[in-house]
């Protein structure tokens, strides 16, 4: 096989530069000297090259070389294109070869880091082995190195899982954020730093380091607690009946760390993934709601709030995770967001967005369905006869707000959201939090135990290919549902294909709140539709892609089990899947069963 010239040069500069950092010439000169020494004798007879060889090989030289240079025919996109290497702002599925490693720009320190096994993950002990052909769980490694994210390919779930993989992450200046403090087994690594450094730092300079910026976050962390403590003391005297309020200034999160509330909101712009406001309050969502489990009974709810990385790896999370992402993405479109804690129907504790338009008006979001409303408030004071708005919203109680670099008590006499006036700026109903005390360990690289904000990762998910498969599953259930009753199964691909316009509207009502499209679906389906036939359809949306679970979901409708049994003359039957892909691969799936048939009188 012949190499282009350009291929040619750049894989000789490769063996260049490894044979460099081996010291290669070194040892070949030590070898030399050693020979000459050993071989001269009465006959001082010449070397010869077969006899450097030989003393190379005993030496190992040789076997060393071809031991580190291993070479792979496989080359990333970037490479065959020829475009420089760039931070990774997006998921790298595959191992990191010796040759790509060594094909880097050298203008740039790059840390390799090696995942070579893991063990003691102790709930997977007893895991049993899957029989063949059956699906098991999986563990999936997720980093977040600065502005680059990376995810291992998937192994079987087990005490000690084979996850081995490589990751070549881009150093920067800045260092990264806190550990977990609980593990949830022990990962075994290898880190490589590329280029290698010339000079490196002491031990104690490093420790000093390292000690120094722990000291001063915690003195930081310190001084916060003092000053929201006396806070706290100042809105109690301002009304006992502040001490029930929920008013919520810090937070625990996955790994056990209690933190502001205000540093889980950061200003987050999603690039070209998302393109307004009321599309990423739907990507939101899409993710799923779910509250952290607690061990134990008592009916409590779990302490926890997710970092942004944790909720996206993860995709799913408690209403405050989703009201913190929400916020933090209107944030990032210019909207004034806050996140609301408080509750809603029946007192259960709630979290939701709030928006400030610069006429005065409020917008409540609901971050886990995408629904908004617009608030307006009684006016307790008004005479008994005068017309009121009625509350729209779901909302009971909110004691506090917050975004990214404020903080808001609610001290009104009621906290009640329908007699709540949400402006800030007025003291008497707000008592704001210093914004520099905030701004001291919630802003961006203030503390070394604020992990950076991740970014957004495009789907990579294909749309047609998940929405054909899942619809070719969906027929294959439908007519073993159908053969189980004895009843034959005669599809109508056209009017299947005719119901993609429908729900094509479906989502992008959900997206913007405008209905628009159903008159083209009613005219087409009349058409197709003969005189004297009934046409009968079922949508419905789901979150996830699982064939199976989604059919049983739908047969404890009795108007889909109406669709799907029809019997009579001349039955038709249609499905169409629309999957809408999201980042994080976050999928609004639509499906939409329809029959038709002659109609008997």
């Amino acid at each position: 096989m012949s190499l282009p010239p350009e291929k040619a040069s750049e894989l000789k500069q490769i063996i260049h530069n490894h044979l460099l950092k081996m010291n290669i010439h070194g040892k070949i000169q030590e070898v030399l000297a050693e020979t000459v020494r050993n071989d001269q004798g009465p006959a001082h007879r010449s070397l010869s090259e077969a006899d450097f060889l030989r003393a190379l090989q005993r030496r190992g030289i040789i076997d060393d070389v071809m031991k580190d240079l291993h070479f792979t025919q496989e080359v990333t996109a970037d490479a065959e294109m020829g475009s420089p290497s760039k931070p990774a702002t997006h998921f790298v599925d595959k191992n990191v070869t010796h040759l790509e490693k060594t094909n880097i720009d050298p203008s740039r320190r790059y840390l390799y880091l090696q995942v070579l096994g893991g063990k003691a993950f102790l709930e997977h002990l007893q895991e049993p082995e899957p029989l063949p052909g059956q699906v098991c769980s999986t563990f999936t490694l997720y980093l977040h190195f600065r502005n680059q994210r990376f995810r291992s390919k998937p192994v079987p779930c087990a005490c000690e899982p084979a996850l081995k993989e490589g990751f070549l992450l881009e150093i920067h200046r800045d260092g990264t954020g806190s550990e977990c403090k609980v593990p949830a087994g022990v990962l075994t690594v290898g880190l490589e730093l590329y280029p290698p450094l010339t000079e490196t730092l002491s031990t104690d300079i490093i420790s000093t380091q390292q000690s120094l910026e722990r000291q001063r976050t915690a003195e930081k962390e310190r001084l916060f607690l003092v000053y929201a403590k006396q806070w706290w003391r100042e809105f109690l005297e301002i009304r006992p009946s502040h001490q029930s309020k929920m008013v919520k200034i810090f937070a625990q999160d996955e790994n056990g760390v209690n933190r502001p509330v205000c540093s889980y909101v950061r200003v987050l712009r999603a690039g070209r993934l998302l393109e307004s406001p009321r599309q990423a309050a739907r990507f939101v969502s899409l993710l799923a709601h779910e509250k952290a489990p607690v061990v134990g009974g008592g009916g409590g709810k779990q302490e926890q709030w997710c970092t942004l990385m944790a909720f996206l790896c993860r995709g799913k999370g408690d209403c405050e995770d989703h009201a913190t992402l929400l916020c933090s993405l209107l944030l990032g479109f210019g909207l004034d967001a806050y996140v609301c804690v408080g509750t809603k129907a029946k007192g259960t504790a709630h979290a939701w967005v709030l928006t400030r338009g610069t006429d005065g008006s409020v917008t409540f979001w609901e971050s886990v369905t995408a629904h908004r409303y617009l608030h307006r408030a009684i006016d307790p004071d008004a005479p008994p006869l005068a017309p009121q708005p009625k509350p729209s919203s779901p909302y009971r109680t909110v004691g506090c707000v917050f975004n990214h670099h404020t903080f808001l008590a609610n001290c009104q006499p009621s906290d009640a959201v329908e007699l709540c006036v949400f402006d800030f700026q007025n003291q008497s109903r707000w008592k704001a939090m210093s914004e520099e005390a905030l701004k001291s360990v919630c802003a961006p690289g203030s503390t070394t135990s604020l992990a950076p904000l991740p970014p957004l990762c495009a789907p990579s998910l294909d749309p047609a290919a998940a929405s054909n498969q899942l619809e070719l599953e969906m027929r294959y259930l439908v007519s073993e549902y159908r053969k189980d009753l004895e009843l034959a199964t005669v599809w109508d691909d056209h009017l299947s294909y005719l119901l993609s316009s429908a729900l094509s509207a479906y989502e992008l009502e959900r997206c913007t709140g405008v209905s628009c499209g159903n008159e083209e679906f009613q005219d087409a389906v009349r058409r197709a539709v003969p005189d004297g036939h009934t046409f009968k359809g079922f949508p419905i949306h789901f979150l996830h892609r699982n064939a199976r679970r989604a059919f049983a979901t739908c047969l404890r409708s009795p108007f889909c089990e109406e669709v799907v049994c029809c019997r009579g003359d001349h039955v038709r039957l249609a499905v169409r899947v629309r999957v809408f892909a999201y980042p994080e691969n976050a999928c609004a799936v639509w499906l939409m069963f329809a029959c038709k048939y002659r109609s008997v009188l």
